[in-house]
Parts: C-alpha cells; structure tokens; sequence
C-alpha cells in the first residue's frame, strides 16, 4: 500500500512524477478540473455575493471516485497542479472533493517536472493560497456573468450559437478597428533618390539627404527634379565622417506571450498549436533510457527571470562551446516586471546540456522545432551583445547633400546562436562602405529615382495580436491561444493569408455590444479588470467587491438592452448561380474556416460547395482545365486542376500565367522565409528574389 497520494492533471504528468517519487507515492491525474459551474444555468447567486454553485463536470465521475478510492488507502494526500491560478483552483475543487483541510500543507508546486526540482518541492508542501484561488474564481464568475446574460440576447437578437466574452469581445474590436484604419487610410505620395558612387575601384550607395544641410521631405516627382536641379557636375566632396560602436541587446528569456509570438514568426504556428507543444515538453518526454524527463520550465508565465542554478548552467556552456568572451558581463532584467508577474520563472530549457540536436531521436519535428527555439533563445539571452561598428557618410554636391550609411559586425556575441524575429521579417545585412575620409572626393554613376506611397496600417497576424493584448494589459498567458481560436470558431473574424480579417456577423455582434455595454469593448476597462484580478491574487482586496461593482453598472445596460436592443437579420449573399441538385439559388454563408456556398433551399437541400478561385492559369498537365486554387484538410493553399479526379494536376507552389523563357514550362512563385521567388518547375530558372 502507497504511503502517499499525489494528484497532478495530466497522465503524462503523473507518469513523470511517480518515478522520481518512489514506490512510497501513488501519483494519480484529475484530468484537469473535477468541479465548474454548471453549464445548463448561470450558477451564480447574484443575490447572494455572487456565490458559486459547483457540481461535478458531466464524465469526471468516475474519475473522482478513482480518486476518492485511493484517497482513502493513503496516509496523506498532496495536491500537485499547475503553478498558477487555474492550478490553485483545481487542488482547492481536488480539496473539497476528497476532504483534505486547505489549512494543512497539502499543496506542492513545482516550475519544472526534474528529479531535483520534484524532490526538493514535497520538502516544502503549504496551505492552499485562497488569494490565487479567489482571482480565479473571481475570473470565472466575471466572465460567466458576461456570458450568460450577454449570449442569449444575442441568440434572440441576432443568431443562434453566438457568444460574448470579456477578453474575446475586445480581440474582436482591435481586428475590426485596424480594418477600418485601413479603408479610411489616405495614402501619401513620396519619392526617393538612391545613387551609386565609385571611391576608387570601390562602388557605394547613398540616399539624398536634404538641401543646404536640411532634410528635405520628396513629396512628388517636381520635387525631385527641383533637387537635382541644385547639382554641378558629377563631383561629390566627403563633408562628414562619423564612426561609432553600437550595440545590439539579446532578446530576453521567453514569457507565454513572447514564446507564441516567436513560434508563429519562425516556425508558423498557430498560438493553440504552440501551447500544446509546450505542454508536452513541460510534462514529460521518454528520452530512453534516461526515463521520462520534462524538458522545459512551466510554460504559463509572464516573468523572464531565471534561476540562479539555470544561469550558471548556461554559463558554463557558452564558456565551453564559445569561450569566455561570449557570456554576458551582467544579466539584463526587464524593466517593465513587476512583482504579481514574477511568481513563475522564465520560459527556459530544464537543463542547458540537453541541447537540440541530442533530442532529435527522441521528439516530433515539431516538438524539436519548439525546443530547438526555446533553447536557442533562453542560451542566447545569456551571451554577450553584438558589436556593431556604423559609419555616417555625408556627401555634398553645391547644396545637395546625400548620406551613405554603413555598418558591419565587429564582435558577433549572442548573434552567433540566435536573433529575434520581427513580424515584418526585415534582416539587418552588413552593408560595407570604402575607406572613406572629410576632403575626399567620390563620382556618381547614376541616379534611381523612385515613387512611393505611405502604407496602411498591416491586418493582425496572431503574433501581432497577443503582443498588442499583451501590450494593452487584457487577458493572461493563459488566455490568448483560447480566445484567437473562439472568435474564429463563432465566425467574428477569419484568418486570410495568416492575418485577421472581420467577418460581417463579427460587425453585427461587435456594433451591438458597443450600443449597449461600452464596458465590456473598452480597452481600458478591461485592463483594469485584469490589474484588480492581479490586486485579488495579491490578497489587496476581496474578490466579491471587485464583482459587485462591475455588476452594478453592468446589470443596468442589461435591463435596457432587454428593452432596446433590435433583432438583426443577417442576409444572405447570392452566390450568381444555382444549385445543381435542386435548382435552388446558392448563397454565401459563413462557416468555421471563412465563407461558403450552401443552397438557399436549406434544410430541405443541404448541398454546399467551396468556393472556387480561378487564378487564370490554363492546367500544364491535360492542358483542358483551369488551375484553381484549393485548401488541404488542414486549410493549408495549394493548387489544382479544376477537373480533378480526372486531372491530378496539384502545386503547393502558385503558378503563374506566362512560361519559362529559357524551355517555356510552367513558373512558380516560390515562397522562402524572406520573400517570393519565381522559379521554373522543368529547368534551374530563377528571377530576383522578392520581399
């Protein structure tokens, strides 16, 4: 008979677990929460501060009598969920379920799934904190409070099915406020001169600068004409040379938000996805003969702080593999943490030694990607900064002034192992300059004059919409991946070339919520929820009151939006043609993955039918059908004919209307990580890369 009871979430977990403990331990999984309000009512006693009614979720009974089972054989029962919030409340739910005191120290919790750290956590087990228990339940009610009234106005009003949300509510508003930035986006015209330069045998480029030593804005070609018009001759005097040293940060260990940022820019996953990668690393991988090991630290944190020990193994790495001058004088911490966001560490590797390639046999692809990335970025954040030296160059003909700017690596540092990704993917390239000095005197060969317009703002990529969410204080690392993947599921927003667009019911839903509680839209308000949930977690103040006091004012847009609110009739769109099974009009619904065709007949026709986009390019390989482009099961693009099954024509690369001019075959744009390149699918044709 074990000893001792030990209840985690998952399985994985608990299999990782027991075999660090012993044979004194029984580890056993609750499979995530075994209580929650219920899903048939509000379970909120608004009359009664707010109290919660909690049953047993529908399916966890037989698990909770597994548990209560060997709960009654052990001496003593330590409850051993996540480290955050949502684990507090289930070890406090695990609690009530099985009668163990919350007083007692039953409560044990741990930032990695180690031998050591497992080992060291059961000799320091503690109460369970009702502070963390109370944010979470306080969470909970908001957000049930909100969804419960809010959703079946809207189910009334406008459709079955639809759903509001405090944090999802605001994500909608964001996508469908940057569109209409970008419809009223005025573009502005403005040009640029470049000019190549020749130093000897050595040729330079350099941008105009200004007139009589002042930036001068280009707005239109006259402009242009009007500065070149001040040159005489070809003849440029060096009149300026400054020289500097700068030097370039690592980026800081991972959080939540920054880890599902940088998966989607260099391994193109979607935050969902990233998070249940992470989690599989954090609870456990079999590595063979070394056993069941967790790779990484808790993966739900905002902090990027690390441990004492984790730094100290870094270093001894970086000295071995790089040598001593590419460690870090000093440790960089971030200004912006605050105390309540510290709790947990960094995002990091639960050992430096275990590097990538040693994992390679043992992890998924995209497992080893996504440590591969966490390891790679918490070792770098470690190293020295890179060296830069930059050169100024100022070039000046009679008024004309142009400037030459360069600059190459003096000293790689952390640059050797890993650089940040950015959203808009620009690489910062060396960018040599001649030895060049004041009193010199260069020629330009010509001058590329070039007209552009300023840009609109760019469409959210999901990257870009949990760094703004972050950025604006709403939602917590848990939340993000759930809230992206709920307002596509409800049809609010839906993704086109990886960025967010709003769909018209997103539109409806969001104009109506706005009429009616300004609240649960406004960005301010919703980031000072999450600080009073953080004040709850802190044990400033009483969840109840934090409740109460939104209920107040929102109880009151309840009543009038009961009263006032119009029902919406969202019609359909023709689709131009007809339904080949019945003769019926087709229409454009919207569904889970974007827009449809369905037959206007429904329920009594239930025919539907992707709608097809002709990309004007004749089929290579019947050569009687068209290429159109399609969606794989798992809605990746790709193309086809249009006669398949009878044409098995498929390119996962999009081809283009016009032939190889070298053997006249079919050309393809080719996507790479820093562009499009067109290339020919018969012969080793390549034009220029393009961003």
């Amino acid at each position: 008979m074990s000893e001792f009871l030990v209840i985690v979430e998952s399985p994985a977990k608990a299999k990782t677990i027991e075999r660090y403990l012993g044979k004194k331990y029984k580890v056993r999984a609750s499979m995530g929460h075994v209580r929650d309000l219920p899903r048939s009512q509000m379970g909120v006693d608004v009359e009664n501060n707010f109290d919660p009614k909690y049953i047993t979720i529908r399916g966890k009974g037989p698990v909770l009598k597994e548990l209560k089972s060997a709960a009654k054989k052990a001496k003593k029962i330590y409850l051993a969920a996540d480290p955050d919030r949502e684990g507090e409340a289930i070890a406090w739910h695990l609690a009530h379920s099985l009668n163990v005191d919350i007083h007692s120290d039953c409560r044990v919790v741990f930032n990695e799934i180690t031998k050591d750290a497992i080992k060291e956590s059961f000799k320091h087990p503690r109460p369970i904190n009702m502070d963390l228990v109370d944010a979470q339940q306080a969470r909970r009610i908001l957000d049930r409070l909100v969804g419960y009234n809010i959703s079946p106005l809207l189910w009334k009003k406008v459709k079955k099915g639809l759903s509001a949300g405090r944090v999802q509510s605001v994500a909608v508003r964001l996508i469908i406020d940057r569109e209409k930035e970008i419809k009223d986006f005025n573009p502005e015209e403005y040009w640029t001169i470049q000019s190549e330069f020749i130093k000897g045998k050595e040729n330079f480029s350099a941008f105009f600068y200004g007139v009589d030593g002042i930036k001068t804005p280009l707005a239109n070609e006259s402009d242009v004409e009007s500065a070149l018009a001040g040159l005489d001759g070809n003849s440029f005097k060096v009149t300026s040379v400054t020289k500097k040293e700068r030097k370039r940060n690592p980026a800081l260990p991972f959080t939540t938000s920054s880890l599902q940022q940088e998966a989607a820019r260099k391994l193109n996953f979607r935050a969902k996805k990233t998070m249940m990668l992470a989690k599989q690393l954090y609870e456990g991988i079999d590595l063979g003969k070394e056993g069941t090991v967790g790779l990484i630290t808790y993966m739900r944190t905002d902090s990027t702080r690390l441990s004492e020990i984790a730094q100290a193994e870094a270093a001894e790495y970086i000295k071995a593999e790089y040598g001593e001058q590419y460690l870090a004088e000093e440790q960089r911490k971030d200004k912006k943490q605050t105390k309540s966001q510290d709790a947990h560490e960094a995002v990091r590797p639960t050992s430096t030694f275990r590097d990538p390639l040693g994992l390679k046999e043992f992890l998924s692809k995209d497992q080893l990607r996504l440590y591969k990335l966490i390891w790679e970025r918490f070792l770098a954040s470690q190293m020295a900064p890179a060296v830069m030296d930059t050169m100024s160059v100022d070039l000046q003909n009679g008024n004309v002034m142009f400037r030459a700017n360069g600059s190459k690596i003096k000293f790689p540092g952390f640059t050797k192992l890993y650089v940040e990704g950015t959203d808009d993917q620009i690489e910062e390239k060396e960018k040599m300059l001649p030895d060049l000095n004041e009193g010199d005197v260069v020629l330009h060969k010509d001058f590329d004059k070039k007209q552009h317009f300023t840009q609109p703002p760019p469409r959210y990529t999901e990257a870009r919409l949990v760094k703004t969410l972050e950025e604006s204080g709403i939602g917590r690392p848990s939340t993000y991946a759930p809230t992206l993947d709920t307002i596509q599921k409800r049809g609010y927003v839906a993704l086109d070339n990886k960025r967010f667009i709003p769909t018209e019911l997103g539109e409806i839903v969001l104009e109506l919520i706005l009429e009616f509680f300004p609240d649960i839209l406004d960005v301010e308000f919703t980031a000072k929820m999450e600080q009073d949930l953080d004040d709850v977690e802190a044990g400033k103040i009483a969840w109840v009151k934090i409740i109460d006091h939104f209920y107040q004012d929102f109880e009151k847009h309840l009543e009038v939006a009961e009263k006032e609110m119009q029902e919406v009739e969202i019609k359909d769109e023709p689709a131009g043609e007809d339904c080949e099974q019945c003769g019926n009009p087709m229409v454009f619904k919207m569904g889970r993955y974007g827009k449809f065709m369905a037959c206007s007949n429904f329920p009594d026709c239930r025919n539907t039918k992707p709608i097809v986009k002709d990309i004007g390019v004749g089929c290579p390989k019947c050569e009687k059908g068209n290429i159109i482009e399609r969606k794989s099961k798992k809605r990746r693009i790709f193309y086809g004919c249009d006669r398949f099954p009878e044409c098995d024509f498929i390119s996962w690369d999009k081809p283009l209307p016009r032939s190889c001019p070298r053997c006249e075959a079919l050309l393809v744009e080719k996507k790479l990580k820093k562009g499009v390149q067109v290339q020919c699918t018969a012969c080793d044709y390549k034009e220029e890369q393009q961003n």
